[in-house]
């Protein structure tokens, strides 16, 4: 059979290398990325090469790499190949690019790189070889590669605009690659026409007949590997029925199955290994001669130079393997385990495919080779690795250990949330094992089930724990994980009793990022201030952490005290690593930190995009509780905002699941967002009742963190109530607490709200200690409502000026964050303090006849429901004068009862310290 000329120009290809000529041609000065996309045997890897050769004429240096079928699981084995040709460049760079993608490939020892860095350290490896020439990264069957690899080159390809590199890639389509759909540019490349598929099949069969040609045209349907692999058995001599019976890709396996087997055995055993192996480094040890039937049978191609192969199609390396035995499979396996060092990660891949029965030993290197690769930032390849640990397990209690880690990992990071229950009866109800109930307990927990139950299941299953020897062992680490998520959504001091009664049974001090989430997260206004250096010392080296469940971690434990914002870079990474298909429930549990930090700190619009994102995620993958938090965000925004049909329906909907699952957490973020909508209404006494669901007057409960967030809602609506016993009981535990020295947020607040409370001769001193502190303008929204507060009090002093200012910052940081009621309150306040308003604000109406400060004043506290004893107290004047006030202010207003008082005022109503 004749054999295609490679340099032969494509038949019927003139639109796709144009793309590709024009991409390559603006490589050296624009670089960039571009994907081939199309079905099997379409030719996509004959326009890589054409690509790759056009870029070599040019003087682009070319670099490739291939996804391979049965490496899939193999972590970063498509880095590998690329890095492997560049040990020049690699040599030269800084220490810690060279030890991040040394640590990552198996090269170098040490902990795991982040995702960024790591893509910064090949971005830097790849500018380095692009120092003379441009350089094209060519990499072929991206669906096959491994996760880790396709997520870093999904970042890589984002960021090469401006760059002297290029990323060519190929994605064969229907595979459910990362790639398709990922909103790269890309050119999809179809069946040649009938035209075109005559011209190639002539060029190549020129004796075939008419006829045969013909059928072969009508059957191929425009696939060009069709039309140059079949045409041998097709016709009226042919064997094996017409093509159109058989699906093209089957009868091409048909086809070089047969070339396969014609084969000596050794040829066929040498190509086995080959197509089992990836890393590029087989080859030399390899007896080339005895390749050479294979390259003679158009199977693969021998580089002139280095002796090394390549499959001239996937499908021939995939029909090698297919024809192979059971026994040979394995065998070939064997072989290559011993090419590899003891301990590496594909050692242990291949002495596990090589295995026919289960074997401890070969699990065991399994499970290391697992949580190696989870901290390398491939949890996806660690989910893998550990339910084929669990398949060559022999003991049934190691099995059912490992099958369940990878049901716990699967809900905590890779978002696969299923039930891992039926597994657990399939096994003999192992429930209360600790791999049984950590996976059970995860699954429940982020569907939002019921905490008692979660929190009897883990217990059950820690009593029954044997006391760690020495280290942690995962399952053990992540039950305790666990306990203390499901303490804190269920928020009752028994819990945290049960929690650290059962830490002390086990007599064994904890990982330190556990010891920091029981103290930082769980008791923040107990515990959390020891901690505090430590916690500043992790987040500083956050940037080093390749496990996206550890950056997470940290984001929890920085939640209460504070200190997300040093969290947020490497938080949005592992959003970036969610959206490309990784770490999604990592992913999902970032939005809802990152959520929460963006309503405190005032990037409310950019809140409002994230929990849309968000929300599709959890929706996708099932994920309730975490949904709800992002709910909360929204709601929360829309509370300030004063939209309170969505504060109403979120809320309600947080209620009504939390409460059926005793969810305290989520009920007392629903009571929240209930609190500032009242704040936001002038509904004061409302306001404080919601607020008091959370944080009881008079004490900060340890065993809700959430107070630490409604501390200035709480003694606000309290003050503006009149409830000013219970508002000044609050500030004083909140003095005694110590919560002020938690985070320069928490010192601003505490100052506020001291403010609020104080008396005439003190009030001025912690207003001023509040805004003064350090940072105070990273939380907007608290710190403008405590300038109001300030504002409305020096203006009551007489201090009208000093008030002005104050009511003029609050008023820019509403408007800026589009709280509108809390803009029209100071809009109010200027008015009283004399400034002059020349048109209402939006939405609006005008005073018929203007209103003094003073009737403004008692107008504001009628339309907030006070009375005009409640008013009198307030300012100081007999409820008669009050009375007298409000019959002369009527008119005005073109009003006659003070049900009408508020829509006359057009703000919402005011009330004061």
């Amino acid at each position: 059979m004749p054999e295609r000329i490679s340099s032969r120009p494509l038949v019927g290809r003139a639109r796709e290398l144009g793309v590709l000529h024009a991409f390559i041609d603006a490589v050296p000065t624009d670089g960039g990325s571009l994907l081939v996309v199309g079905e099997a045997g379409v030719g996509k890897t004959s326009l890589l090469d054409a690509a790759a050769a056009h870029a070599a004429e040019l003087g682009t240096r070319v670099l490739r790499a291939s996804g391979v079928e049965f490496e899939a699981e193999v972590s970063f084995a498509g880095l590998h190949q690329l890095v492997a040709p560049l040990a020049v460049e690699l040599a030269v760079l800084p220490p810690d690019s060279r030890r991040a993608i040394g640590v990552a490939v198996g090269l170098a020892e040490g902990r795991a790189p982040d995702q960024l860095v790591l893509t910064n350290a090949l971005l830097a490896l790849l500018s380095e070889a692009a120092g003379r020439d441009a350089v094209l990264v060519v990499v072929d069957d991206l669906q096959w590669l491994d996760r880790a690899s396709a997520t870093l080159f999904g970042i890589l390809a984002r960021r090469l605009g401006g760059s002297r590199i290029g990323l060519l890639g190929v994605v064969r389509t229907g595979e459910g690659s990362v790639f398709e759909g990922a909103g790269l540019a890309e050119i999809a490349v179809g069946p040649l026409d009938d035209a075109a598929a005559a011209v190639l099949l002539t060029e190549a069969f020129p004796e075939l007949p008419p006829r045969a040609a013909r059928q072969v045209i009508t059957e191929a349907q425009g696939n060009p590997l069709a039309l140059i692999e079949l045409p041998a058995h097709v016709g009226p001599t042919a064997a094996e029925p017409p093509l159109g019976r058989t699906p093209v890709g089957r009868r091409l396996r048909l086809t070089f199955a047969r070339r396969i087997d014609g084969l000596p055995a050794e040829t066929r055993a040498q190509l086995l290994l080959a197509a089992l192996d990836g890393t590029g480094d087989l080859f030399p040890a390899i007896s080339v001669g005895e390749l050479e039937p294979a390259e003679r049978a158009r199977l693969i191609r021998i580089h002139p130079v280095t002796r090394g192969i390549r499959f001239r199609h996937p499908l021939t390396r995939s029909a090698v393997v297919d024809l192979a035995t059971e026994e040979e499979r394995r065998a070939a396996h064997r072989h290559l385990a011993g090419r590899h060092p003891a301990g590496s990660d594909r050692r242990a891949w291949h002495l596990a495919e090589a295995a026919s029965s289960p074997d401890e030993q070969i699990a065991l290197l399994l499970e290391e080779a697992a949580l190696r690769t989870k901290g390398r930032g491939d949890p996806v390849g660690a989910i893998g690795l550990l339910l084929r640990a669990a398949e060559l397990s022999p003991g049934s209690d190691d099995h059912h250990r490992r099958a369940m880690f990878a049901a716990y990992l699967g809900a905590d990071v890779t978002g696969d949330l299923t039930d891992p229950r039926a597994l657990v009866a399939e096994r003999g109800g192992h429930g209360h094992t600790v791999a049984a109930a950590v996976a059970a307990a995860s699954y429940l927990v982020n569907s939002g089930g019921d905490v008692d139950t979660v929190h009897r299941l883990l217990l059950g299953a820690l009593h029954n724990a044997g006391r760690p020897i020495a280290a942690w062992d995962a399952p053990l680490t992540e039950i305790v994980y666990v306990l203390q998520a499901n303490s804190s959504f269920g928020c009752r001091a028994e819990l945290l009793d049960d929690y650290w009664a059962v830490l002390d049974r086990l007599g064994v001090e904890l990982p330190e990022i556990l010891a920091l989430l029981g103290n930082t997260y769980l008791e923040p206004t107990r515990r959390a201030a020891p901690s505090l250096p430590l916690l500043d010392a992790a987040i500083a080296g956050i940037g080093e952490q390749a496990d996206h469940a550890h950056a997470v971690r940290l984001g929890i434990a920085a939640l209460y005290v504070d200190r997300i914002a040093g969290c947020r870079s490497a938080l949005w990474r592992v959003v970036e690593h969610g959206r490309g298909g990784g770490a999604v429930a990592a992913a999902i549990k970032a939005f809802t930190l990152l959520g929460f930090d963006g309503v405190l700190s005032g990037d409310w619009d950019g809140v409002l995009q994230l929990a849309e994102e968000g929300l599709a995620f959890t929706t996708r993958h099932h994920y309730r509780l975490l949904g709800g938090f992002l709910k909360y965000d929204r709601a929360m925004v829309a509370a300030a905002r004063g939209d309170r049909e969505t504060v109403r329906r979120l809320a309600d909907d947080l209620v009504a699941w939390g409460a059926p699952n005793r969810i305290s957490f989520v009920l007392q973020l629903a009571a929240h967002a209930k609190a500032v909508d009242a704040l936001s209404n002038g509904e004061f006494e409302t306001a404080y009742r919601h607020a008091v669901e959370i944080c009881s007057p008079g004490t900060v409960p340890a065993y809700k963190p959430a107070a630490l967030w409604v501390l200035l809602d709480l003694v606000e609506a309290a003050v503006r109530a009149g409830r000013t016993t219970e508002a000044g009981a609050h500030v004083a535990d909140l003095l005694r607490s110590g919560v002020a020295d938690l985070s320069p947020r928490l010192a601003m607040v505490v100052a506020g709200a001291t403010g609020m409370t104080a008396p005439a001769t003190s009030y001025r001193e912690a207003f001023d200690t509040a805004l003064a502190t350090p940072g105070a303008s990273r939380w907007p929204f608290a710190q403008a409502r405590i300038q109001l507060a300030y504002a409305e009090r020096l203006r009551r002093a007489k201090s009208t000026p000093e008030a002005r200012h104050q009511l003029t910052n609050a008023l820019d940081t509403f408007e800026r964050l589009g709280a509108a009621p809390w803009a029209a309150r100071a809009r109010a306040e200027l008015r009283a303090s004399g400034v002059p308003t020349t048109h209402p604000a939006p939405g609006q109406t005008a005073p018929l006849i203007p209103l003094t400060p003073q009737e403004r004043e008692i107008a504001a506290l009628a339309a907030a429901g006070l009375t005009n004893k409640q008013i009198g107290e307030r300012l100081y004047l007999s409820p008669r004068t009050v009375s007298s006030h409000l019959y002369r202010l009527f008119p005005k207003l073109g009003i006659s009862s003070r049900a009408a008082l508020r829509d006359a005022l057009g703000d919402p109503p005011l009330t004061t310290a």
